[in-house]
């Protein structure tokens, strides 16, 4: 098996991020890779959001903010939580969708077309020996988060994307056989 699908089989999320994250070189060839997902008539539905040093700390209170905005009682563990949810690893990319109306490209096509982006980023990522964790949660469709990131009407987020290097060993893979996925049409 060549290296490229090597790193496809075993590419899996890393729950515990440490540092050192991506550097500008590492950054430049995700990117890269993002830029190449499936783009049907050239739309480019995605930008992203590089969030690292004490950026983090920033963005953990906007968190903390729309929690407190759509849950005002929320208890002290889970504002701790919002507030620190950023510092999980040394770098985070916010993946959001530009959704433009388009006769032959459906807005979920262009959703679809940021999802590859995301995961390109993450194969790019692994493939240079670091590793991520894709999240999404409330804060990806709460409107503060939105309006804190400078989110326009027609943009969603699709997921943060935590980077950084694996803190420990990678978590095993389930055995998952192919046939139970994969059928083939007859007319």
């Amino acid at each position: 098996m060549n290296e490229t699908l090597q790193h496809l089989h075993t590419r899996n999320s890393a729950p515990r991020l440490i540092e050192p994250g991506p550097d500008a070189v590492a950054l430049q060839h995700m990117f890269t890779a993002a830029l190449r997902a499936p783009d049907h008539a050239w739309l480019q539905p995605w930008r992203f959001l590089v969030v690292a040093g004490e950026e983090r700390e920033q963005l953990g209170q906007v968190f903390l903010r729309a929690l407190l905005t759509s849950s005002p009682d929320a208890d002290e563990a889970a504002r701790l939580k919002a507030g620190n949810a950023p510092l999980r690893a040394p770098l985070i990319i916010v993946v959001i969708c530009r959704l433009s109306d388009h006769p032959k490209v459906p807005h979920q096509e262009q959703i679809l077309s940021a999802g590859c982006a995301a995961q390109a980023l993450l194969l790019a990522a692994e493939a240079q020996d670091f590793a991520g964790i894709w999240r999404t949660g409330s804060y990806a469709e709460d409107p503060v988060v939105a309006a804190a990131l400078g989110l326009a009407e027609a943009e969603q987020i699709i997921g943060f994307l935590y980077f950084g290097s694996r803190d420990g060993r990678r978590k095993p893979l389930p055995e998952r056989k192919v046939d139970n996925y994969v059928s083939y049409w007859t007319a």
